[in-house]
């Protein structure tokens, strides 16, 4: 058990356990940290003359970046894993962009035979945060490479602990989902209008759907009213039509409405339980000149909703121009994006759904209503003869790129938050 002057254990005495840095010149401080309280039931890393330690990484200057590097061996092709460790973070910034975990899986040569796999934040443990990544092993995997890092970030260190990789049952989220293509003509109220997008529900004979999308402006469409003699309470009487329609398929919906606050009128879509109760709203946050001067009130949060099967956001029409609603949705962990929508770009309701790496769900009139999967390949879309499109969204399965890996969480480790834009 060897120590070397400066008190840095040695590989063998840190479990295989070494220190990685692209280039000497720009290596932060890697040391271990035998004074920092782990939490209740970790499993520390064990290192002489420490009863308790952590892996510490500490920067100096904004250029370095570094890590503590493990290799396992007798990995199974195919098999899934899940990696989880523990780290505690101080003057860190920007902790998903600088804190980095990840997985290099390497064949019998100890070639790469996929990009890496990162693991993302997954909640708090007192002052520490647990990572948490779950992934099948390539084909051709025979060892993995565990990673544990921390970079450009000045006078800032990250310690490690409990980090274990073991086999997982791999999970099965399947959401399904419908969406409506219809658009009601000569109803001459809001009340004509929404029947209508209830027949058209009804008449499909859905089975098993877990959430169903309705078009922007259920009240005002078909019937020639304002947005203002379409406006109403939320909740309200749509609300109550809606959430029967909801309670009737066992099924959460979400439709665009015209919302009343007193003088102010707001462009929002409702989000209904599966027992037809109210359980979120999103109002339009960016609106077009023709809504501003048809006296419409932008919102100003973009909120995302926890479901039974997994957390969804909203967004209307006109959002999807501008990238940040769906980011600021994405960053909350909304898996599934809804869209009621009047007309769009279906090019730019693909890079949403692409950009995030979240599923998409448009219901429109004037553009396609379709569902869009994370590499923006269509999965179902409506037609004039089939108004209706039904898709399964399997929310958990691995979407691999070639050359690019698993982008759900790549895209937030490699994204620059602190370079401002505005």
């Amino acid at each position: 058990m060897l120590y070397t002057r400066d008190r840095t254990p040695s590989a063998e005495i840190l479990d295989g356990w070494s220190q990685w840095s692209p280039r000497s010149e720009i290596s932060p401080k890697l040391d271990v940290d035998a004074l920092s309280p782990l939490p209740r039931g970790t499993r520390p890393f064990t290192t002489w003359p420490y009863k308790a330690a952590a892996l510490r990484i500490t920067c100096r200057t904004a250029s370095e970046w570094g890590a503590w590097r493990k290799t396992i061996a007798g990995i199974k092709p195919g098999v899934t894993y899940r990696f989880t460790a523990l780290y505690k973070a101080a003057g860190v910034k920007y902790e998903r962009r600088s804190v980095s975990a990840r997985l290099d899986w390497r064949d019998a040569n100890g070639n790469q035979v996929r990009p890496p796999d990162y693991a993302l934040d997954a909640g708090k443990k007192g002052d520490w945060t647990r990572v948490e990544h779950t992934a099948f092993a390539p084909n051709n995997a025979a060892s993995v490479t565990l990673e544990l890092a921390l970079g450009w970030e000045p006078g800032g260190s990250v310690s490690w602990a409990d980090a274990t990789l073991v086999e997982a049952k791999p999970k099965a989220r399947v959401v399904r989902v419908a969406t409506v293509g219809y658009r009601p003509s000569g109803t001459k109220s809001a009340a004509g209008s929404v029947e209508e997008f209830c027949r058209i529900i009804d008449s499909a004979g859905l089975q098993g759907t877990d959430i169903i999308c309705l078009p922007e402006g259920v009240t005002l469409v078909g019937n020639g009213n304002s947005y203002a003699e379409a406006s109403e309470a939320v909740p309200g009487p749509t609300t109550a039509r809606l959430g029967a329609l909801a309670r009737k398929h066992n099924s959460y919906l979400v439709a665009g409405i015209y919302e009343r606050v007193g003088k102010v009128i707001y462009n929002t879509a409702v989000l209904l339980d599966r027992h037809g109760h109210l359980i979120g709203k999103y109002r339009k946050t960016h609106l077009p000149r023709e809504e501003v001067e048809g006296g419409l009130t932008p919102g100003n949060s973009y909120p995302v909703f926890k479901t039974d099967f997994g957390t969804v956001g909203l967004m209307i029409c006109w959002d999807v121009q501008f990238p940040e609603p769906a980011r600021a949705m994405a960053l909350k962990g909304a898996e599934v994006i809804l869209l009621p929508i009047w007309g769009g770009s279906e090019t730019l309701a693909k890079a949403r759904a692409i950009e995030n790496h979240v599923f998409l769900v448009s219901s429109s009139f004037d553009m396609k209503t379709f569902i869009v999967d994370p590499t923006g390949s269509v999965l179902a879309e409506a037609t004039s003869e089939v108004p209706v499109a039904v898709a399964d969204l399997k929310l958990d399965e691995k979407i691999v790129q070639p050359w690019l890996g698993d982008m759900k969480a790549r895209t937030w480790k490699e994204r620059r938050p602190d370079i401002p834009v505005n």
